[in-house]
C-alpha cells in the first residue's frame, strides 16, 4: 500500500497549498481510508480560511485531526467520506464518515470513522457534520407540536436545521433570507420562504443562523413574547451590536447560544457517536442533496477557496472530488 497522499493546508490567511504528505505506519486498532469527497462549509471552514478565528478561540476550534495552527499554517476540515482500505475486517471496503480534514489518503483509529448507511450515497454524506449541529441545535431548541418557527439565514447550517424541522407535526415554518435564490433550495427541502421584511411574527422559536447583526436583530423582532432566539451564527473576531432597549425586557426575550462542540444537556445520555450516527441516517432523505450546491476537484482547491471565502462562488455546501493518485 502507498504510504503518501496529498493534503491541502492553508499557509497564511488566504493562501492555501496542496502538499505531499508521508503516512504514518498504520498501528493495532487504525484504518487506512481512501478519501472519495470532501465537503467546505462556507461559514466556519470560509472563516478560518481568512484567519478570522479570534486567539481566545484558537484552542476551542481546532478540529479533531486538525495540524498546525491558526491563522496559518493550519490544515483544517472535518467533512471527509472515504472507503476503508485496511483496518478490521469489519470496516475493510465499507464507506465512512470521518471529521478529517481535506487529503487524498489518511489513517486514523478506527474508533474515528462511522459507517455510512447503505441508503446514504457518499456524496450526499459529507453533510453528516452539518446534519449533525442542527440535530444539536434541536435538542437545545427542544420545538415543540404546533409551534410557530423561523430560521433566518438560508445557509448550510439554518437550512440543515430547516430541513430538519420540516419532518416536525404541526409546526408553522419559514426559512427566511436575504437572498432571493435561497427560494428554491427552501422549495427543494419543503419548507416556506420569506424575506426578511416579509417573514411571519410571533414566533415560538426563532433559530439564527445568517451571522449578521441584521438578522440576529431581526430574529428578536420576530419572537412572540417569551419566545427564545437559539443563536446558532460564529462570529468569529466580529463585534456585534444588538437591539436590547426597547421591549427586549419587557416582552421577556431569550437569546439562547448552541455549539455542535459539546453534546446539548438535554440529551446528556447521548455519546458524540450516537448524535453522528443519527445525522447519518438522517440523510437518507434525497432532499437534502439540494445542500450541495458546488463541485470542485481537489486539486483546484488552492483556487477554488479563495473565491468560497470571497463569495465570488456562492454556496452552501461546496463538494470536493478526488481521484485516485496513488
Amino acid at each position: 500500500m502507498n504510504r503518501t497522499a496529498r493534503a491541502f493546508w492553508i499557509d497564511s490567511p488566504g493562501l492555501g497549498a496542496i502538499r505531499d504528505v508521508a503516512l504514518p505506519e498504520p498501528g493495532e486498532g487504525d484504518v487506512v481510508v481512501r478519501t472519495l469527497c470532501s465537503g467546505v462549509s462556507r461559514g466556519t471552514e470560509t472563516l478560518v480560511f481568512r484567519g478570522g478565528v479570534p486567539a481566545s478561540q484558537h484552542a476551542a476550534m481546532r478540529a479533531p485531526f486538525q495540524e498546525g495552527d491558526f491563522p496559518g499554517p493550519v490544515k483544517y476540515g472535518y467533512l471527509n467520506v472515504g472507503v476503508v482500505e485496511e483496518g478490521p475486517d469489519s470496516l475493510r471496503g465499507r464507506t465512512v464518515f470521518c471529521l478529517y480534514p481535506h487529503q487524498t489518503r489518511y489513517v486514523v483509529p478506527a474508533h474515528a470513522v462511522t459507517v455510512v448507511p447503505d441508503a446514504v450515497p457518499a456524496e450526499r454524506a459529507v453533510l453528516a457534520g452539518t446534519v449533525e449541529t442542527a440535530v444539536n441545535a434541536l435538542w437545545d431548541a427542544a420545538p415543540l407540536v404546533g409551534d410557530r418557527i423561523a430560521v433566518v439565514g438560508g445557509g448550510m447550517v439554518g437550512c440543515s436545521v430547516a430541513a430538519l424541522l420540516a419532518r416536525f407535526p404541526g409546526v408553522r415554518l419559514q426559512l427566511v433570507d436575504a437572498d432571493p435564490g435561497r427560494a428554491a433550495t427552501a422549495e427543494a427541502l419543503g419548507v416556506d420562504f420569506a424575506a426578511p421584511g416579509d417573514a411571519l411574527g410571533d414566533c415560538d422559536l426563532v433559530v439564527h443562523a445568517s451571522a449578521t447583526e441584521r438578522g440576529l436583530a431581526r430574529s428578536l423582532e420576530l419572537l412572540a413574547a417569551e419566545g427564545t432566539v437559539l443563536e446558532l451564527s460564529w462570529y468569529g473576531d466580529r463585534r456585534v451590536s444588538l437591539p436590547l432597549g426597547e421591549d427586549f425586557h419587557s416582552r421577556r426575550l431569550v437569546i439562547r447560544s448552541s455549539q455542535v462542540g459539546t453534546v446539548s444537556p438535554r440529551r446528556a445520555g447521548r455519546s458524540y457517536a450516537d448524535r453522528l450516527a443519527l445525522a447519518l441516517d438522517l440523510l437518507a432523505a434525497p432532499a437534502l442533496d439540494a445542500l450541495v450546491t458546488g463541485e470542485s476537484a481537489f486539486e483546484e482547491l488552492p483556487d477554488v477557496l479563495p473565491r468560497l471565502a470571497s463569495g465570488d462562488i456562492p454556496a452552501l455546501c461546496h463538494r470536493v472530488r478526488y481521484t485516485d493518485i496513488g
